[in-house]
């Protein structure tokens, strides 16, 4: 007796053997934002953060040494962002579903924007100093105060002061936990790592870019980039 025929129970999902530019101009509207708010977040870097009062007794915090970052600032996008579309990239190779792979970065890179145009508008709204800052402001180790409100009166590179007036919220930290953070659910979801059967293994490398973040948030004050 052959097998009865198969029921079918709507139409396959439209997106998934789509063109990938099919499912992009259908969110063109997203792509702007993205392309907005990147916009916002190089403006908020060119503009010159609030200068907190510093004055010579709240030096003897700020004299931390004036160190190179373990982790440079040109490898944040690369591991918070290019790593993470790689993954995903590699994900839609195996799957071959456009819907989930564009949907899957442009979540990605709206985590990154918004968490980004957030921290670079905290940053130049506090004007937190560095704890560095001493050697920001005086590379020749001489200070200079103001003789009446003991403000620094600095003579430094001022792209360097400028850099030293934020220190918070760090942006490495961020970033991190930004792009790292959602690479971390992604691959929960993809993995079934939360379907009540006790997958440790899978656990382990969800919790692997979480790890990532963690270090380069510690590395920032180990730095003294940060307090």
């Amino acid at each position: 007796m052959p097998p009865p025929p198969a029921i079918r129970l709507g139409p396959p999902h439209p997106y998934l053997k789509t063109h990938g530019s099919k499912v992009a101009r259908l969110h063109l509207l997203d792509w702007v934002v993205l392309a907005l708010l990147f916009a916002i977040d190089v403006g908020l870097n060119l503009i010159e953060p609030f200068h907190r009062f510093v004055g010579a007794d709240m030096m003897a915090d700020l004299r931390y040494p004036l160190k190179s970052n373990t982790v440079p600032v040109w490898a944040v996008p690369i591991y918070a962002i290019i790593g993470p579309i790689i993954i995903i990239v590699g994900i839609y190779m195996k799957r071959r579903n456009v819907y989930d792979m564009h949907h899957a970065i442009l979540g990605l890179l709206f985590s990154v924007l918004i968490t980004g145009v957030l921290t670079d508008a905290i940053k130049d709204g506090v004007g937190r100093p560095r704890p560095n800052f001493f050697w920001r402001c005086f590379p020749d180790g001489v200070p200079k105060f103001n003789n009446i409100t003991t403000q620094v009166m600095c003579h430094g590179d001022p792209a360097v002061i400028k850099e030293g007036h934020k220190s918070f919220p760090s942006g490495h930290s961020s970033w991190s936990f930004a792009g790292l953070g959602f690479l971390s659910w992604y691959l929960a979801g993809k993995m079934k790592a939360f379907d009540r059967r006790g997958h440790v293994a899978k656990l382990c490398i969800v919790l692997l870019p979480l790890l990532l973040a963690a270090m380069v948030a510690v590395s920032r004050v180990s730095d003294y980039w940060h307090h």
